[in-house]
């Protein structure tokens, strides 16, 4: 066995700044004139909030979940306009929200009540929400035209209104629901100021909700939005590449165990790589035997189970491996949806939950480190 001690980190998030603005040019490009709210909320999906939102510099909106992320932003410099997607968790976050000049999705009648009642030093922007099938936020269309008056009427709220909603399935490009949810949404746009329909999955394979306001967000950080293929068939550069080293390799014999539980048992006399990483860094605990490793160009299999600090990898393809080998769990030359997928989950999940405190980010553009 050979083991390798370095004061290098042991896991790395490469974060390329160049594809980030590549993947904005490719939403710009499927719907020409349009203006973006690029959606950076649960850190910038895992990349960093302040290091997304400097790299998207010039885009028309940022668009967060909550006002936490929005003070985040401002207190960093970013002073572009900023909305709030949940709108105001109650009503005592309205008036850092004026203060601060963020417009906010107005999808509740306790919302509208709380704007009425409040005392402002200055009217905030809003955009209000139709609930077009998706059930989750949104007033339903009975009750919209009565929000939308109110609104309009509402001396805390400042113009132009805009009409939005949230698609429920266009992530499947053979659902009828996508086309039904539109044909719900245009009975509504009448005298709009504005609109927004479009995610990432309706900017890339919905044609017909490609107007308006685009809130692109997983496509952003080069992964597909759909429930196939991967984000390079769409022309879209993976943002993040993890990656960890071979700090071991192990020369094991035939019928040898490995890993918690002994689940997966060597088949032949063959070595055995271990990675550092583990679920305690982000990588998904039930990712099963067989789920992709990059190693030296090749792609090698997951053997055992994920333990919190290491993975074990199969190196019978590979049998020149050595210790300090770079291994790539995904990102460059392996598309973190082909792991996701392995794992029973999907891409979003894997970039958010890489953990922040254990894992070192460096910043590289065009492939040289910043």
């Amino acid at each position: 066995m050979t083991v390798c001690t370095s004061s290098v980190p042991a896991v790395v998030a490469e974060i390329d700044g160049s594809a980030l603005r590549h993947n904005l040019r490719r939403v710009r490009e499927s719907a020409p004139g349009c203006p973006v709210a690029a959606v950076i909320k649960a850190d910038g999906y895992g990349h960093g909030l302040i290091r997304v939102a400097r790299a998207l510099q010039g885009v028309d909106a940022y668009a967060v979940a909550r006002l936490e992320e929005a003070l985040w932003l401002r207190e960093e410099g970013i002073t572009g306009p900023i909305l709030l997607l949940e709108g105001f968790l109650h009503a005592a976050e309205l008036e850092p929200i004026a203060r601060h000049r963020l417009t906010v999705v107005v999808h509740h009648r306790w919302q509208l009540e709380a704007l009425e009642g409040a005392r402002l030093p200055l009217p905030v922007q809003a955009w209000l929400k139709l609930d077009s099938g998706m059930h989750r936020l949104g007033f339903p269309p009975s009750e919209l035209p009565a929000a939308r008056a109110r609104l309009a009427a509402c001396a805390s709220v400042t113009g132009p209104l805009v009409l939005m909603t949230h698609l429920a399935c266009a992530d499947d490009r053979d659902s009828p629901v996508t086309l039904r949810q539109l044909s719900l949404f245009d009975r509504f746009t009448a005298e709009a100021d504005g609109q927004s329909i479009a995610n990432s999955a309706a900017i890339l394979g919905w044609p017909a909700a490609q107007r308006g306001w685009l809130r692109p967000g997983i496509m952003l950080y080069g992964a597909s939005p759909f429930t196939e293929g991967s984000g390079e068939s769409l022309g879209l550069r993976p943002v993040m590449t993890l990656r960890s080293r071979l700090v071991a390799v192990n020369r094991l014999r035939e019928g040898d165990p490995v890993g918690y539980g002994g689940d997966w048992i060597c088949p032949e006399d063959m070595p055995v790589g271990v990675v550092a990483i583990g679920y305690g860094d982000g990588y998904p605990r039930h990712a099963p035997a067989g789920t992709p490793v990059l190693i030296g160009g090749r792609q090698v299999p997951l053997v055992g189970r994920v333990s919190m600090d290491m993975i074990t990898v199969d190196l019978r393809s590979l049998p020149h491996a050595r210790v300090g080998d770079t291994a790539i769990l995904w990102g460059r030359g392996l598309p973190v949806e082909t792991v996701a997928r392995r794992a029973g989950t999907i891409a979003y999940e894997l970039l958010c939950g890489v953990a922040r405190h254990r894992v070192h980010y460096q910043e590289i553009q065009h492939g040289q480190v910043l």
